[in-house]
């Protein structure tokens, strides 16, 4: 829940710092759904995507204050997160949910990042593995392709707290998620790409891009400004 109208100077900063490079990389920006389609213009034929924060499972009807990814794909959106920490935390949101969430972006025609994590208790008390096996088994619909879905880690007591896992850590999980995935879903299980987030900023990007078993990275508050935003992309191995 940041950015304004004015935080589009933001966005058409990273765009020119880009627009003159290939990247072999994917961009995608989240924005709030106020600023969706004012951003859509400014994206349009560049390498940059955007993406929802989250989307009601209905494509309409009466559910005041919601948004559904089709209203979402028609304000300009691509993707869509499903079940972020924070809605799982602060709106009760089950996996059962998220799974119904996801195939609501596959209806619009949407690709779903779909976030696992564990908290900070789980993970001291050794659950992790077993939260995440929860989480990909109950969160991630039957009909999951490589081509409409990409899974994010993000490990609940690291988001915003400075705090990351070690580099064998994030490794270790991700081999663990992608060993689950293949399990589940044989061949396509190993091209789903599986991203990082967690306290993901300039200073660790590098370090974290180049870990095994991570496709990418989901940055937080480090996305809110150009200037730190920059780095993070420029730190990707094929940019």
């Amino acid at each position: 829940m940041n950015g304004l109208l004015a935080a589009r100077s933001e966005v058409v900063t990273i765009l020119r710092a880009i627009a003159t490079r290939k990247p072999g990389v994917d961009v995608v920006i989240c924005p709030p759904a106020t600023l969706l389609h004012t951003l859509g213009p400014a994206v349009a034929n560049t390498p940059v995507k955007l993406g929802g924060q989250t989307c009601h499972i209905a494509p309409s009807g009466a559910h005041t204050g919601d948004i559904s990814a089709e209203m979402l794909k028609d304000a300009g959106a691509s993707f869509v997160i499903v079940g972020h920490s924070e809605r799982r935390a602060e709106h009760a949101e089950s996996d059962a949910l998220v799974a119904a969430q996801t195939e609501a972006t596959w209806r619009a025609g949407l690709t779903a990042i779909i976030c696992i994590g564990e908290t900070g208790s789980e993970r001291q008390r050794g659950e992790t593995e077993d939260v995440l096996a929860y989480q990909i088994d109950n969160s991630i619909p039957k009909a999951a392709h490589p081509d409409t879905m990409v899974v994010a880690y993000e490990p609940v007591w690291a988001i915003g707290t400075g705090l990351t896992p070690s580099p064998d850590d994030i490794e270790g999980v991700h081999g663990f998620i992608r060993a689950k995935l293949e399990a589940r879903m044989k061949s396509a299980g190993r091209t789903i790409r599986i991203l990082y987030g967690g306290s993901v900023k300039a200073s660790n990007a590098k370090q974290i891009l180049r870990l095994n078993g991570v496709d990418g990275v989901l940055v937080g508050g480090a996305s809110l400004k150009a200037s730190d935003f920059l780095p993070i992309i420029e730190a990707a191995p094929a940019f």
